[in-house]
């Protein structure tokens, strides 16, 4: 009885965290597919809100409390932010649009499926022998993520804010050539009462 108490368990034990962890996995990759396949463009960017928000509880999860709440912040706080206001510039389509549908779905499906098992791959093969503690302390600290990502990961980091204002910046040029475009609005029609005040 003591050793089975002392037992660590396996796949077919899996805890609270696990199951938690399961499930929200899960959640996110339906928000990420309804992100991907919906044609209305508001609800691709709330839908990804779901999406980034299930990843930040993930890494809640995997005790990175750090790089769960920058994930909030900067993702959920800021970039879905500036996709709706580069949405909202645009004048985006509120309901359906067809036109977001190109009709390459097929092609799509096949780079996605090869990039996510090549991804997989990548990682599994990286940290095949590496496992989290989930019941332990933290193992990361605020200063060893920061170290990492200002020293290993700033040029990615760099380019994608660079890659974000430039979003931006065309979002408000096809604003603005929008508006130079679009004609003078017909002057609205007299009511009858107005004629007959005029005669």
């Amino acid at each position: 009885m003591t050793f089975a108490a002392t037992a660590p368990h396996g796949f077919l034990s899996p805890t609270g965290v696990e199951i938690a962890f399961l499930l929200v996995g899960l959640v996110t990759l339906g928000a990420a597919l309804i992100t991907v396949t919906t044609r209305q463009l508001v609800h691709a960017a709330l839908w990804l809100v779901v999406t980034l928000g299930g990843l930040a509880v993930e890494y809640l999860l995997l005790t990175a409390e750090f790089i769960a709440w920058v994930q909030v912040l900067i993702y959920v706080g800021s970039v879905v932010v500036l996709l709706l206001f580069g949405l909202m510039l645009t004048r985006a389509p509120i309901g359906r649009s067809p036109d977001a549908d190109s009709g390459n779905r097929l092609p799509a499906l096949v780079v996605a499926a090869g990039s996510a098992g090549a991804l997989v791959w990548v990682v599994t093969d990286a940290f095949r022998a590496t496992w989290i503690d989930l019941d332990g302390p933290a193992a990361g600290t605020t200063r060893v993520t920061g170290e990492s990502l200002f020293r290993h990961w700033v040029l990615p980091f760099e380019a994608l804010s660079v890659l974000l204002l430039a979003a931006l910046v065309g979002a408000i040029v096809l604003s603005r050539k929008t508006k130079a475009e679009t004609p003078d609005t017909p002057r609205l029609a007299k009511s009858p009462g107005d004629q007959e005040g005029a005669r």
